[in-house]
C-alpha cells in the first residue's frame, strides 16, 4: 500500500509539473479533471504518463489527450521545437512546408508548429487547407523546403491524431529527398526534442506563410501526368474518400486527365473527423466499403476506389459475378508493376519482404532490376544502391507509388490514375482487371497471399511467440522441407521461412499491437486452369495458417 501511495505521489508530482508548463488552457483543464477525480483516476492518470510519445514510423502517433502519452499543443511544441533545432544544427536551409488534414487539432497543431519554425528564425508555409499527405510530400520537393511536416493520424481511428516528418534534398540525400526520415534522423529528432526546456520559453512567431491553391493546382497537374496522353478514357469509377480530404484533389485529378468525374459516395464525401459511417476509417477494415460498392452497384461502375482518409493509400474493388471483390494489395500492386512495363517504364521495380514474390519473379523474368525492403514506404523509396532509377515501389498494406519523381512517398491519388487508365484501355478492349490477373497468374503462376494476424493487451504475447519461432523452428511447413530460414535480428524483429512452394514472413507490427504472419502460397495452374490452381492455393493457404498458428501458440483467427 505504501509504495503505491508513493507511486501515486510521484505521478501526481509529474502532472503538475506538466500543468505549469502546458501552453493549452484546454489541455491544462482536461489534465486537471483527471487530477481532480484521484485516487479513482489514478490508472487513466499513469496511462497519460506511461512515457513520451517517441518518433516511430516517421514520426509521432497517438490518442487525442493531455499528458506526454498523447497528442496535445504542448507535445507537438516540443516536437516542432526539436524538430526545427534539429535541422539547424544540421546546417539546414530552407524553408519547413507543413500540411494537415481535417482531424481534431490538425489545423491548430500545424499552426503552431509554423510558430516555432518562424519563432526560430526559420520560414514556415502552411498549405492552404486540410489537403491529402500526397500534397505535402510533393510540397516538400516542388518549394524546395528543408523539410516538411503533415499533421495526420491517416486510417488511426477518430481519436487520434499524429506528426510525420519528411526531409528535403539537402538532407534526405538523392533518394530520401520528399521521403519520410530514417535512421538516424529519427534518434536526431527524437534527442533534440527531449533537449527542449520549458515550452513557455519556446519563442513562437508568426503562423507562417499561407500558401495559395497554385501548389494544388501544380499537384494535380503532376498527378494527371502520370497517365499517357490519348490513351482511353471510357470508364465509371464509383470513389469514396471515407470521411478523408482526398475527394476535391482526386476529382480534379481525374478531369484534368480527361476521365469522367468519379461517383463519390455522397455522405462520405465531405471531411468528418467523427468518420460517422464507418466503425474504422480504413478501407482494408470489414463494412468500410460497403456504401462504396453500394454505389458502385447503383451506377453499373466498372471499378470502385476508396482512398483511405489522408489520401496516401488506394483501396480497389472490381466486380466479380453478381459481387464486387476488394483486391488485395499484392493483387493492385503486382496489376500496376505490369502495367508500368508494359508501358516501357524501365528501371527498378521495388517492394517489401512481406509483400508478394511475384513481383520478384516477374522482374526477373523480364529482365528489370529488382529491390526488397524492410515494411514502410521510408524504405521502399530507398531502394537499391542508386544506381538505377526507382520507377515503382508498392506495400501489401495499399500503399503504391506509381511516380516517383512526382511523389517520393504512397500516392493513393496517382495510384487511383493509374489503375483507372490500366482499367480503362481493358474495358477498351472488352476485358478486365480479373482477366489481367490470370493472364499473370498463368504465365507465372497463382501466387496466394493471405496474412494471420492477432491484437495483443499483454506486449510480451508477441515477444513470447517470437521467441517460440526462434527456438522451435518448423522444419516442414504443408509437408515440404523448410529449405531457408532467415532472421533478421538485430537489424530488424523478423523471421522468414521458406519451402519449395510457400513463404512466411512473421513480425510485430510497427504502429499497433499486432503479431502479423504473411502467408503466401504459389501454385502453377496445370494446363492452363486457373481456377483449380487457385483452389489448390487456397486450400493450401488454410493449412498453411493453423501450422503457424500452432508454431507461434496464438489463436487461428482473425484480430
Amino acid at each position: 500500500m505504501a509504495a503505491e501511495t508513493s507511486d501515486l505521489d510521484t505521478i501526481r508530482e509529474r502532472a503538475e509539473r506538466w500543468l505549469a508548463d502546458d501552453p493549452d488552457p484546454a489541455g491544462r483543464a482536461e489534465l486537471r479533471a483527471v487530477l481532480d477525480q484521484l485516487p479513482g483516476s489514478a490508472p487513466e492518470l499513469a496511462d497519460r504518463f506511461a512515457g513520451p510519445l517517441t518518433f516511430g514510423t516517421a514520426g509521432l502517433r497517438g490518442p487525442l489527450r493531455a499528458g506526454p502519452n498523447g497528442m496535445n499543443l504542448a507535445v507537438v511544441t516540443q516536437a516542432a521545437a526539436g524538430l526545427v533545432a534539429w535541422l539547424a544544427a544540421q546546417g539546414g536551409t530552407g524553408p519547413l512546408v507543413i500540411g494537415y488534414d481535417a482531424r481534431r487539432g490538425s489545423r491548430e497543431f500545424a499552426e503552431r508548429t509554423a510558430q516555432v519554425a518562424t519563432g526560430a528564425g526559420r520560414p514556415a508555409l502552411l498549405l492552404p487547407r486540410p489537403l491529402p499527405t500526397p500534397v505535402l510530400a510533393y510540397a516538400v520537393r516542388h518549394l524546395s523546403a528543408v523539410a516538411g511536416v503533415m499533421v495526420t493520424a491517416s486510417h488511426n481511428p477518430p481519436q487520434d491524431n499524429g506528426y510525420k516528418v519528411y526531409l528535403g534534398a539537402e538532407l534526405g540525400g538523392k533518394l530520401g529527398a520528399g521521403a519520410q526520415i530514417v535512421p538516424p534522423a529519427d534518434a536526431g529528432i527524437e534527442a533534440a526534442i527531449r533537449a527542449v526546456g520549458p515550452l513557455a520559453q519556446v519563442p513562437l512567431g508568426p503562423a507562417g506563410q499561407v500558401l495559395g491553391d497554385d501548389l494544388v493546382a501544380a499537384y494535380v497537374a503532376r498527378a494527371a501526368g502520370v497517365v499517357s496522353p490519348g490513351g482511353p478514357r471510357e470508364l465509371t469509377v464509383a470513389y469514396t474518400p471515407l470521411h478523408g480530404v482526398g475527394a476535391a484533389v482526386l476529382t480534379a485529378a481525374f478531369a484534368a486527365a480527361g476521365f469522367p468525374t468519379p461517383g463519390v459516395v455522397p455522405d462520405q464525401a465531405e471531411p468528418d473527423p467523427d468518420f460517422p459511417t464507418v466503425s474504422f476509417p480504413n478501407p482494408e477494415e470489414p463494412g468500410a466499403v460497403d456504401r462504396l460498392v453500394a454505389l458502385a452497384e447503383r451506377t453499373d461502375a466498372d471499378l470502385a476506389i476508396a482512398n483511405d482518409p489522408d489520401a496516401d493509400r488506394c483501396a480497389v474493388a472490381v466486380r466479380e459475378g453478381s459481387g464486387w471483390r476488394m483486391l488485395r494489395g499484392d493483387e493492385v500492386g503486382v496489376l500496376l508493376a505490369d502495367h508500368l512495363m508494359r508501358r516501357g517504364v524501365s528501371g527498378l521495380y521495388a517492394t517489401t519482404i512481406v509483400s508478394s514474390s511475384l513481383l520478384r519473379t516477374m522482374c526477373a523474368a523480364r529482365g528489370l532490376p529488382y529491390g526488397e525492403t524492410l515494411t514502410g514506404f521510408k524504405w521502399i523509396v530507398r531502394a537499391g544502391d542508386g544506381s538505377e532509377p526507382l520507377v515503382f515501389g508498392y506495400e501489401e498494406a495499399l500503399g503504391y507509388c506509381v511516380a516517383p519523381e512526382h511523389v517520393r512517398d504512397k500516392d493513393g491519388i496517382t495510384a487511383a490514375l493509374t489503375v483507372a487508365e490500366l482499367a480503362a484501355g481493358l474495358k477498351a478492349q472488352g476485358r478486365t482487371l480479373t482477366d489481367r490477373l490470370d493472364e499473370l497468374a498463368t504465365e507465372f503462376g497463382v501466387h496466394q497471399t493471405d496474412q494471420l494476424s492477432v491484437r495483443v493487451d499483454d506486449l510480451r504475447l508477441i515477444s513470447d511467440a517470437m521467441a517460440r519461432i526462434r527456438a522451435a523452428t518448423p522444419t516442414t511447413l504443408l509437408g515440404q522441407p523448410v529449405t531457408e530460414t532467415q532472421d533478421l535480428l538485430p537489424e530488424a524483429d523478423v523471421v522468414i521461412l521458406r519451402t519449395e512452394t510457400a513463404r512466411v514472413v512473421i513480425r510485430p507490427s510497427g504502429t499497433e499491437p499486432k503479431l502479423k504472419a504473411y502467408l503466401e502460397v504459389v501454385a502453377p495452374p496445370t494446363d492452363g486452369d486457373v481456377t483449380a490452381a487457385r483452389t489448390r492455393a487456397t486450400s493450401a493457404l488454410t493449412t498453411l495458417r493453423t501450422e503457424i498458428a500452432h508454431a507461434l501458440g496464438i489463436p487461428n483467427s482473425p484480430s
